[in-house]
């Protein structure tokens, strides 16, 4: 009785844990982890990739599922997985933020509407780079990446109690930096478009004080503005391309895989 009771266990801990890890980036992830995502679709994509995966995994540790050591587990199994659905997260962000400074450079940061990522109000320059950025993401098939990611780090980081180390969340907070900076540098050429119109009206009300600047710098703004972010599309995957692949680079770093120059994984 207590062989076929430790087989049952045994049984249950080679899904329960897997589940743990991938169903915590499900509800983490770009796309996914949204609150336009139903929690019954996020769970039964964890509960196939799961069922799917759980017989190729290396062994699960000998764990007394009951046990504080199970809890302990656990606990770093969603460490794991909102980890990895979090680098996503920053990844979008980086062009919502970009979204955000263009706005606010060029007068339509007034106009704002519902994330469907957040359920928060951003600018309406935000929400389409958002959406923008999620199908770009899906149709360079970033969702299977992030799963191949997560199938392969139960080899690099397998169920212990052991989780990601402190190197790690060093690199996420860099990583963060790095969001910023990217963001920065896509909007540059916007921010400096729109200072020079903005220099121009100065040298016009400098030269004639009697013109009022007011009425006619901010609809020919935002007329500029949005030529500009017309013209700003133009290398949206070039950068979003060299956005995903250091964010790659970061889930290898993070995850312990081996991966190219390029971020892609080598399995």
């Amino acid at each position: 009785m207590d062989i076929l009771l430790d087989t049952i266990m045994g049984g249950i801990a080679g899904y329960m844990w897997p589940l743990t890890r991938i169903s915590s980036m499900f509800m983490v992830m770009a796309v996914f982890g949204a609150t336009t995502t139903p929690t019954r679709v996020r769970l039964l994509l964890s509960l196939t990739v799961t069922a799917a995966i759980a017989p190729v995994l290396p062994p699960m540790p000998t764990i007394e599922l009951f046990s504080l050591t199970a809890v302990f587990v656990t606990f770093q199994q969603i460490i794991i997985g909102v980890s990895m659905g979090f680098a996503s997260i920053l990844l979008m962000q980086t062009f919502v933020l970009t979204g955000q400074i263009i706005g606010m450079q060029t007068s339509l940061g007034f106009a704002s509407m519902v994330d469907p990522s957040s359920g928060q109000q951003t600018p309406v320059v935000s929400n389409f780079f958002l959406l923008l950025t999620t199908m770009i993401f899906l149709a360079v098939d970033g969702h299977l990446v992030l799963i191949r990611m997560v199938v392969a780090s139960f080899e690099t980081i397998p169920v212990s109690t052991t989780g990601l180390s402190l190197t790690s969340y060093r690199l996420f907070s860099e990583f963060v930096g790095y969001m910023f900076g990217a963001a920065l540098t896509m909007s540059l050429s916007a921010i400096v478009a729109l200072l020079t119109i903005n220099l121009s009206f100065g040298v016009m009300t400098r030269a004639s004080p009697q013109l009022n600047i007011f009425s006619i710098g901010f609809p020919v703004t935002m007329v500029s503005g949005l030529f500009i972010l017309w013209l700003t599309l133009t290398p949206i995957m070039a950068h979003f391309g060299e956005v995903w692949r250091e964010t790659q680079l970061l889930l290898c770093d993070v995850l312990l895989l081996q991966c190219s120059v390029d971020g892609g994984l080598n399995l």
